[in-house]
């Protein structure tokens, strides 16, 4: 039912600099391996801090980040609630918190799903109350409004009313709000509209080119195009919270699967791969492929 949004998005701008009884060497390994989104190898570090040190919010938030990216959201509830209980006025804990919920909500049946996406939409929404510039968790409670039925609190409506709010704080990333929605309505000639409109001022950036070719991926409309400029993205590195490159790979594997070109595709994907490992999305598109 749920897809969380950006899963882990903000992992990039951690310093994993308050991991208090992690000797020197762990702690910059630790950052070593996040920021090169090595999940598993970082896990076994994060455990052995919280061993040392029970009382780090900051390890217990960092190990469910980890548990997250290896597609074991279920399994990251528990040590993001204890973050969240060490550090209860943390906007970004109580976001990534909303993810495991999220990711519980699907992995789980009828009756107990609904339960998960209403801890979901709470998590989410606390994360904003916390901290209302934090552009993650209002996208968050965009992405739960647009995909959640009614019954736990979803609706188009309040999806564009957090794009607006995102707008407000950062124009680049209301453009890529709206887009998103534009692109669940349908209206996919305001989303590439809007996209051009931001390319024409700056050629080179990164978040709209993505769009692009995330939209022609989904749409199968302008693939060329869409092709060009996620190949253009792979020339520019990633800002702070945007798709990594592994997405990049990723889309364009799609797109050259509607191309009908699926030995370029099955490339793209395994280029994924080599970036990110445990990227979910090019491993099940490996597997379709066959």
């Amino acid at each position: 039912m749920l897809r969380p949004f950006a899963l882990c998005a903000t992992a990039l701008l951690l310093t994993v600099s308050t991991l208090a009884a992690t000797e020197d060497s762990d702690r910059a390994e630790i950052k070593r391996l996040i920021d090169g989104r090595h999940w598993a190898a970082a896990q076994p570090l994060l455990e052995k801090a919280i061993a040392a040190q029970p009382q780090d919010a900051e390890a217990h938030y960092l190990l469910g980040l980890s548990l997250i990216n290896q597609n074991k959201g279920d399994t990251a509830v528990a040590p993001l609630e204890k973050a969240t209980a060490l550090a209860p006025t943390n906007s970004e804990y109580q976001r990534a918190l909303g993810d495991a919920y999220g990711v519980s909500a699907q992995k789980s049946g009828l009756f107990s799903k609904l339960g998960w996406a209403r801890k979901c939409k709470a998590a989410y929404e606390k994360a904003v109350e916390l901290d209302p510039k934090n552009i993650f968790a209002r996208a968050s409670v965009m992405q739960f409004c647009l995909q959640a039925p009614s019954i736990v609190g979803g609706g188009i409506d309040k999806a564009y009313a957090q794009a607006e709010e995102i707008k407000k704080l950062d124009p680049a990333q209301g453009r890529a709000a709206y887009a998103t929605l534009y692109l669940a309505e349908k209206k996919y000639a305001e989303a590439f509209a809007l996209l051009d409109d931001v390319l024409k001022d700056t050629p080179n950036d990164y978040e709209a080119l993505y769009q692009v070719g995330r939209l022609a991926a989904i749409t199968g409309e302008h693939l060329d195009r869409g092709l060009a400029t996620l190949r253009q993205c792979l020339t520019l590195t990633p800002p702070q919270g945007q798709p990594p490159h592994a997405a990049v790979h990723w889309r364009i594997g799609n797109i050259l699967e509607k191309q009908g070109d699926k030995t370029a595709a099955k490339t793209a994907y395994e280029a994924s791969l080599r970036v990110d490992p445990n990227f979910k999305n090019a491993i099940e598109a490996l597997k379709k492929l066959g």
